[in-house]
């Protein structure tokens, strides 16, 4: 099935959290299928950021928001009439929102509720995406991987958040939009839960990729938390694939396409920390060292793997890069943006690299 380029052209998408690593991404990759994008976020939450380098803005509408502002995304939904919404705003940190609970759920959750609510009041909008995670699930540290009917939950505020932004799309979607008699009232709704993305330009606070850089870029050994944690590694284009495959089945068949989705790799390349840790070394070379951190953290998920069975069947959607793959092409973009590479060039090379080996 694939992409089809002439669903993009024109369209009108709102995308949320714009400026972050992903949203970074989504925007680009939608302004080269040459969507018309309205990006509606906080400034870029780290600095540098993929946002700023890469200069994501360009050809784009770029307004600063904040999801829970609800007038003011009520007020851009209705001026701007997207058909689409791709609400990826969040606190996307496990260690975040233990330090932050408030803002996280507030974030979270009640920005999805204002997202969904605005939706509910615009006569623009026919399909929403809403970006949770794979932590979504109520984590027993399970051998095999979690499908979409499994008991979500979370132990740490953040992946509860996520939980229960999944509710608040279900509560909708049955509250409010699933009259089809009425067709001015409907808009689909699905939820897309991926593993933990890797490409260039991520320059977050405790996640792998970034620290990881930092500390080679420095030329000092990075400290690794959980070594031994095993995580659904996949490089950030190929659940991006995926949203962007499922918002137009979604856009002509929400019967069929609402509902949660799993993006996920496959099952031989959810790896423990310290195996990513080691392949990224290969691919980068001098300086690249580490070692554990063996002070007290606060509680993560040891295991976690997702089934993307319903994704694979119903979409066609599978991973085009092995985490091999993925590591090479991030290791890759940081070595030539260190050298002085232009950001924007080395993600665009990415982008269009990645959809040259897509079926």
């Amino acid at each position: 099935m694939g992409l089809n380029p002439d669903f993009w052209r024109e369209n009108t998408v709102l995308v949320t959290g714009h400026t972050g690593f992903k949203g970074s991404w989504l925007t680009l990759w939608l302004t080269l299928l040459r969507a018309r994008v309205i990006g509606y976020s906080l400034p870029p939450p780290t600095n540098p950021s993929l946002f700023e380098s890469a200069r994501v803005h360009e050809g784009i509408t770029s307004i600063t928001g904040d999801v829970r502002d609800f007038e003011k995304l009520l007020s851009v939904i209705r001026e701007h009439r997207p058909t689409i919404v791709m609400h990826l705003a969040a606190q996307s940190l496990v260690r975040r929102s233990y330090e932050d609970p408030v803002g996280t759920f507030s974030t979270n959750v009640m920005g999805t509720v204002n997202v969904l609510e605005a939706c509910r009041r615009s006569r623009s909008v026919a399909a929403v995406l809403v970006v949770t995670s794979d932590k979504c699930y109520e984590n027993n540290e399970w051998p095999w991987p979690y499908r979409e009917n499994d008991r979500l939950g979370g132990h740490d505020p953040y992946s509860s958040s996520k939980a229960c932004a999944e509710l608040v799309a279900s509560a909708y979607t049955r509250s409010f939009f699933s009259d089809r008699s009425e067709p001015s009232t409907m808009v689909n709704i699905s939820t897309a839960r991926a593993g933990n993305v890797l490409g260039g330009g991520d320059w977050a606070e405790d996640r792998l990729i970034p620290d990881i850089m930092r500390a080679w870029m420095d030329n000092r050994p990075v400290r690794i938390r959980k070594p031994h944690a095993l995580r659904p590694w996949q490089h950030v284009l190929d659940p991006l694939r995926g949203y962007l495959m499922l918002v137009e089945r979604l856009t002509t068949d929400g019967d069929r396409f609402a509902g949660p989705w799993n993006f996920a790799p496959e099952s031989g390349d959810v790896r423990p920390v310290s195996w990513v840790v080691e392949h990224v070394a290969q691919s980068w070379g001098d300086s690249a060292g580490w070692e554990a951190d063996t002070t007290a953290h606060p509680h993560e998920a040891g295991v976690l793997r997702l089934d993307a069975t319903r994704a694979g069947t119903l979409l066609g959607w599978s991973p085009t890069l092995s985490l091999a793959d993925t590591l090479e092409w991030t290791a890759r973009w940081y070595r030539d943006y260190q050298s002085g590479k232009d950001p924007k060039e080395l993600t665009i090379r990415d982008i269009t690299g990645f959809g040259e080996l897509c079926p």
